[in-house]
């Protein structure tokens, strides 16, 4: 008797990547789902099939050409997708997210080929919840979502934004282990102001400008109330909004459903993870420290606040707190006199100083980190470089912006300008450097560190909210793991080789943050770290 089968086979099972096996079906399963055939004769194992895609990368002859390789694969085998990427994290990210992402964004018109996510114009509104009943699974967890308008530092890319959430959610699952039928990317498509997509034949997103005002906030509001009645268990990540819209967005969700905005929160959580990691080689207290911005949007006050935050935890008042740090941006250091400022800056808008320039801005200041997140490159010259050096024995560097083209300064130039005396951290890789005798590996500022590890927690815990908290103790935990060699080498990050091992220890002490603080839903386990790692997908065929 033949056994009776559930679920699709044959051809249909082959195009269906959630358990398609690809090469991998054994004789006996070819026979029995209707695929013998449709296949090469002589099943592989999985191992073969890694080797097989790596045999097929080393062919290509650009990044993006591999960055679109895998995303076909992804659309094919999404087993083998994730057993490739999991084989060798610390060579496969930058490939599916930064700084790849950011050129896939860019000329996602033209290489557009199998769609992934969903798209929820502005055209439907009324409809979200409806169309959001299109998608497959019905247990999502985890939305990563944009509007394109300022894609990494690139800005309004419109429709092609949607690789970073595509990026983004891949990353959830292959540094943490979040099982990705539990994930969706949206894009929200309101227009753009992009004109040279609006003049593009083949550009794919609607043809009008960007939707302002009471509108915009309407459909925000409505996607909102979309989910949380499709999917009331899951947790949305706002990614790559301009200033104007994250910041309200955030403040106007963060205590009434489980969300964060990533580039600001979990920006911010990274860099105080690298300066946790930096004072263990300065030997210095946090709250000794004085930070100056090079940027002052979202991201840079996200980050001032979350280190004034982390100062408060160790008895600094408030004000003296955010009094440490200074923000600086094309009009200048934000002070207190400047008209132009928006309110999410005041409370780092200080008394005025004399100062016509950044490396002024540095001497008057007098920072033991300068940390930009301006998108512009290479405004961390050698002046400012020296003038750190000058000013501290072991100056912080951190050009944190992305992607590597929009770096304010490189890793050689960072060490070479202060002697091998900077403490480096970037957000997009930097080869090593040798300074004299002595071979520096730059750590990069990644917010794989984070949000791969608060989503793996926030589904552990399946908690009400996600607070700045959480975001202090995951800053800590990374911090934590960097080893006394790493620290010798000058890396003030783990190693991104060990990337998974690194997000279940951190999602740990996050989850037991929220069932030591009752912002649980479900019953606190005996183990928190092996009920963590139960949970987390590893990419293997099944019986």
């Amino acid at each position: 008797m033949t056994e009776k089968v559930s679920g699709p086979t044959g051809a249909e099972l082959l195009h269906n990547p959630h358990i398609n096996r690809g090469s991998a079906f054994t004789l006996d399963d070819r026979r029995r789902l209707g695929v013998e055939g449709l296949l090469p004769p002589v099943p592989d194992s999985l191992e073969i099939q890694i080797a097989r895609v790596e045999h097929q990368l080393a062919a290509l002859d650009s990044d993006l050409q591999k960055y679109l390789f895998l995303s076909d694969l992804q659309a094919r085998n999404e087993v083998l997708y994730y057993a490739v990427l999991m084989s060798d994290p610390a060579r496969f990210m930058p490939l599916v997210y930064t700084p790849t992402v950011g050129e896939a964004c860019q000329k996602f018109d033209h290489v557009f080929r199998a769609s992934r996510g969903m798209y929820l114009p502005i055209t439907a509104k009324g409809r979200l919840q409806e169309i959001l009943g299109n998608w497959p699974t019905q247990d999502v967890r985890f939305i990563v979502v944009t509007d394109g308008e300022r894609i990494l530092g690139l800005g309004d890319l419109g429709v092609g934004g949607m690789g970073i959430p595509v990026g983004k959610l891949a990353l959830y699952t292959a540094c943490a282990g979040v099982p990705p039928q539990m994930t969706m990317p949206v894009t929200l498509d309101v227009g753009t102001n992009n004109h040279a997509l609006l003049d593009d034949p083949l550009y794919l997103g609607l043809r009008q400008e960007r939707v302002r005002g009471a509108e915009y906030d309407a459909f925000i509001e409505e996607f909102v109330q979309a989910v949380m009645t499709r999917f009331p268990k899951c947790c949305i990540q706002w990614e790559d909004f301009a200033n104007i819209n994250a910041v309200p967005i955030l403040e106007r969700y963060r205590d009434k459903i489980c969300t964060y905005n990533d580039d600001i929160q979990g920006t911010a959580a990274i860099a105080l993870a690298g300066v946790f990691g930096a004072l263990r080689i300065t030997g210095q207290k946090l709250a000794d420290q004085r930070f100056l911005f090079l940027g002052a949007g979202s991201a840079a006050t996200g980050i001032a606040e979350l280190i004034s935050e982390a100062m408060m935890l160790e008895g600094i008042k408030p004000a003296d707190a955010r009094a440490r740090n200074w923000l600086y941006d094309i009009n200048g250091l934000v002070t207190s006199a400047r008209a132009d400022i928006a309110d999410f800056q005041r409370p780092f808008a200080h008394d005025p100083l004399p100062v016509g320039s950044f490396v002024e801005a540095v001497e008057a200041i007098k920072p033991s980190a300068i940390i930009g997140v301006s998108t512009t490159p290479k405004l961390f010259n050698r002046q400012v470089i020296e003038a750190m050096s000058r000013l501290n024995e072991r100056p912080i560097i951190f050009p944190y912006s992305n992607p590597t083209s929009r770096s304010e300064c490189t890793a050689e130039e960072a060490y070479t300008w202060s002697d091998g005396r900077a403490v480096f951290a970037s957000g997009s890789p930097f080869p090593p450097v040798a300074i004299k005798d002595k071979t520096f590996v730059p750590g990069q500022g990644n917010n794989v560190y984070i949000f791969p590890a608060m989503g793996m927690a926030i589904l552990a815990t399946q908690t009400r909210r996600v607070t700045q908290e959480m975001f202090i103790v995951a800053a800590r935990a990374v911090a934590d793991q960097v080893t006394t060699e790493d620290l010798g080498r000058g890396l003030i990050y783990p190693p991104t080789t060990r990337i998974f091992e690194a997000s279940l220890l951190t999602a740990t002490k996050i989850a037991e943050y929220v069932f030591d603080n009752g912002l649980a839903a479900v019953e606190r386990p005996v183990n928190i770290e092996a009920h963590i790692r139960a949970l987390a997908y590893r990419p293997a065929y099944g019986a």
